[in-house]
């Protein structure tokens, strides 16, 4: 299966437009938002896992890492509630599920092979520090590392966000709306720019909270390989 397969070209997709896709496990839907493979695949996707829903337990040979949006997830590590961020990293492995239903932004096989890292954040908790050159944006570092580096952006109403794209990004709304180019991006929609590209974004009157990944997509070649392989 290939979504969005050309990472060579800028996509734009409001998830909330998307059907509900059912997974193999009852209860678990998924709005694909790119992925090449099939169950075993580099996949970026919003999950919804319906109240008393489960995944049988699992290791994540490529890793894991993910958003909750909405609910509070589940596993044996502990209740994780909305605005938690997550990262399982290769050869980790879990039971998830939602008492009381969730939705996530999940990301499959995107680690190096390397990372063993283990992120759990419950980002409501987290401060942000104001940007060092651009005004009306605030950063909340989630992760980084040679390879990558994964925050949130709060941006003031009317706030602009310059991002220089050189190995590629992708932002969610999360709160609020943003405009980026000639595309609207209200909450749940998701931006995937290419290697060489760059990200300006201005936010709406009520202001807006983007998580932004960016560094990651000069690696994409392998990635796939590694899918492939499994």
């Amino acid at each position: 299966m290939k979504i969005a397969a050309d990472f060579s070209q800028r996509i734009v997709v409001n998830s909330n437009t998307l059907p509900w896709v059912k997974s193999p496990m009852a209860g678990v839907d998924r709005r694909p938002l790119d992925r090449i493979g099939d169950e075993v695949a580099r996949a970026t996707s919003i999950v919804r896992y319906a109240p008393g829903s489960e995944f049988s337990p699992h290791v994540h040979t490529g890793g894991e890492e993910f958003v909750v949006l909405e609910g509070v997830f589940q596993d044996e590590h502990g209740d994780f509630p909305a605005g938690s961020y997550i990262r399982n990293p290769p050869q980790s492995q879990h039971k998830p599920g939602s008492k009381e239903g969730c939705i996530i932004f999940v990301k499959l096989w995107q680690f190096q092979p390397q990372d063993r890292t283990h992120v759990r954040l419950q980002t409501h908790f987290m401060g942000s520090v104001e940007h060092s050159t651009q005004q009306g944006v605030a950063v909340t570092p989630l992760y980084k590392d040679e390879f990558e580096e994964v925050s949130l952006i709060h941006l003031a109403p009317n706030a602009q966000f310059v991002l220089d794209a050189e190995c590629g990004a992708e932002l969610l709304v999360i709160e609020g709306a943003v405009t980026e180019g000639q595309d609207l991006l209200e909450k749940s929609s998701w931006l995937r720019t290419p290697v060489n590209s760059n990200v300006l974004a201005k936010a709406g009157k009520m202001g807006a909270k983007l998580w932004v990944k960016e560094g990651h997509l000069n690696d994409v070649d392998n990635q796939i390989a590694r899918v492939q392989q499994a």
